[in-house]
């Protein structure tokens, strides 16, 4: 069932995203932090994706081997698991960055034989030593590239265009939204254009990038509508759950701490204290969300699940 399907006008839904086990390790690991929020019965659970990373290490011989240092594999596989155990809808987030078309196609196809209907298309982070994100050979470049090509799928166009009697794919495409700008948007009016792009192109839905402010959230959505972007925007949201995220998630995901919330961190005497903190700022963010009756409530768990319960638990 398409994402889309599930919204309904004065409902507000709950969703969250999981990360893959790194290499080696189990799913139990992934199952161990969905268990405890399926009693809140989440209209779908978004399944990340992260390029691999590589380092160089020397041979005795004087050469290099290019050695994996950080995987996350099974997003396809995570998907279906979800789908089999709990009966909920999985979104596998797809990227741009280390695939070709070709191998997006194959993705795709895997994706349609299991029925799942939902994906988020993202275009990915740079690697660490890139400057600016550089594309797979024969990739895409941009989300917009990525939408266009699972929107092509959905009309039957593959890429190999001379395959005869093809199978149209039915996928509900997603998009990311930045309520506080995407870091490579010169500013938000450009932003809004890439992004009517995206939806011009076929994406049915936009899940928005963390925020802690909810005034953000409110003009975003507003800026999107005068833009003429009428789809779906869905909030995500994230409990602060430690003294450091104070400094990293600004940092990493290109968005404000409000004042008062950092006031009150800044005076958290550990992290257990501040875990409070955050997680009373994020129940009363999410009962405001949940008056102006926002499409759904999608946390973002990092697999991590006892701040999310307590937080749905409180409004819902």
């Amino acid at each position: 069932m398409k994402l889309t399907e599930y919204i309904k006008p004065g409902k507000t839904l709950f969703s969250f995203e999981v990360l893959p086990p790194l290499k080696g390790k189990s799913i139990d690991s992934l199952y161990q932090g969905i268990d405890p929020l399926m009693e809140f019965n989440p209209a779908f659970i978004d399944v990340t994706y992260h390029r691999e990373e590589f380092i160089e290490r020397p041979r005795k011989d004087g050469g290099y081997d290019k050695i994996s240092t950080k995987k996350r594999p099974g997003t396809v596989a995570i998907c279906a698991a979800i789908m089999n155990k709990y009966k909920v809808e999985a979104v596998p987030h797809l990227i741009c960055g280390g695939f070709s078309k070709d191998e997006t196609e194959n993705a795709l196809i895997d994706l349609a034989f299991l029925g799942i209907e939902n994906v988020l298309a993202l275009r990915g982070d740079n690697l660490k030593n890139e400057r600016n994100f550089v594309p797979e050979k024969n990739g895409n470049s941009n989300a917009l590239d990525l939408i266009r090509q699972i929107a092509d799928m959905n009309n039957g166009v593959y890429q190999d265009q001379e395959l005869q009697n093809v199978t149209e794919t039915n996928f509900c495409i997603g998009a990311a939204g930045y309520p506080e700008k995407h870091s490579d948007a010169a500013n938000m009016v450009s932003d809004l254009k890439f992004l009517k792009r995206k939806v011009d192109a076929g994406a049915a839905f936009i899940t928005t990038q963390m925020f802690f402010d909810n005034q953000k959230y409110i003009d975003y959505v507003a800026m999107c509508r005068a833009a003429g972007i009428m789809v779906p925007i869905i909030p995500g949201i994230k409990p602060i759950t430690t003294k450091g995220q104070l400094r990293a998630l600004p940092k990493i995901f290109n968005m404000d701490i409000p004042e008062p919330l950092a006031s009150e961190l800044e005076k958290a005497k550990d992290d257990t204290a501040a875990r409070q903190i955050g997680i009373e700022w994020c129940i009363q963010q999410c009962k405001e969300l949940k008056s102006l009756e926002v499409p759904a409530l999608h946390f973002y768990t990092m697999s991590f699940s006892s701040a999310t319960k307590e937080v749905v638990s409180q409004i819902l």
